[in-house]
Formats: C-alpha cells, sequence, structure tokens
C-alpha cells in the first residue's frame, strides 16, 4: 500500500518517525514535506498536495491512503477534506481510527502531532491503515450522499 504523508513544522518530528516506521513496516511512503523546518510555514500546500495524490491513485484504483500532521491535526484535515474525492478524518485515538476507516472509509487521517507521543501516535497510525472499509449498506448509502453533494451541490436527504 502506498501511503502519502504530508505536515507542518509542528509536525514534522512525527512524520519523520512514521516515514521511516512505515516504510521498514513494508509501505511505499510518499512524503509531501517540508524537507527543511520553518516555523512560519503553512500547511495547506503540502496537505493539499498529499491528498490530490491519494485522491488520483485511487480514481486509478491503486489502495493509497494519507496522512496529514500539524500541531492538532484540524486545519490539515480541513485542507485534505478540499479535495474532490478525499474523505480526511481527525484521528486522536485508536478507535477513531478504526471507525474512520470502516464506517466512513476515510482515505486521509489527520493526527496533531503535538497532542501524542510518537509511540501513541504510531499506534493510532497503524490502526487506521491496518482498518477496512466495512462496506455495510448504511454506510455505504450516507457516503454517498456525501459524494453526491461534492459533485452536484445537491442534498439528498
Amino acid at each position: 500500500m502506498r501511503v502519502h504523508i504530508a505536515t507542518d513544522h509542528a509536525g514534522m518530528e512525527l512524520s519523520a518517525h512514521l516515514v521511516s516506521h512505515l516504510t521498514e513496516s513494508g509501505y511505499e511512503v510518499i512524503d509531501h514535506g517540508p524537507q527543511v523546518y520553518d516555523a512560519l510555514d503553512d500547511y495547506p500546500g503540502f496537505c493539499l498536495h498529499a491528498a490530490e495524490a491519494v485522491a488520483g491513485e485511487r480514481r486509478e484504483g491503486l489502495d493509497s491512503l494519507g496522512i496529514v500532521l500539524g500541531g492538532s491535526g484540524n486545519g490539515e484535515q480541513i485542507a485534505a477534506n478540499k479535495v474532490a474525492g478525499i474523505r480526511a478524518a481527525l484521528i486522536w485515538s485508536r478507535e477513531t481510527a478504526r471507525l474512520a476507516r470502516e464506517h466512513n472509509d476515510a482515505n486521509v487521517a489527520g493526527l496533531g502531532g503535538r497532542q501524542h507521543s510518537l509511540e501513541e501516535a504510531r499506534g493510532i497510525v497503524e490502526t487506521f491503515l491496518e482498518a477496512q472499509w466495512s462496506d455495510e449498506e448504511r454506510h455505504t448509502r450516507r457516503i454517498g450522499k456525501i459524494s453526491h453533494y461534492e459533485t452536484t451541490g445537491e442534498i439528498l436527504d
């Protein structure tokens, strides 16, 4: 599986840790930066590049997921969600990571680098990457409504 990862200055330590760990675990990791610490950098570009890569590869039928990191993960998750076809979820525990994949078919996870130890964050990310979409009818129906709105602007009740 290919994993696209992006961060800002606040998540660089966690990003480096995850890139190393995930690569050693057999994932193909694509690092969308930044490569150099800059306390004034802006996360949207990094996260949008990662999310676009995930969306493009999933359209091609590839099994790709994304991880976007920052101080809280909030802004990064919001940025990723602006890309058509992306369902980015803020994950803060193994349970929210599992549910994001199983119930929401999330393809990008947002995580706060300042909110967790490296070990805790690694476990949360591993749970996200290992969890599988449940494909239950109720979840499929709900995601279908979100996708319909995303492409048409029409709200289905």
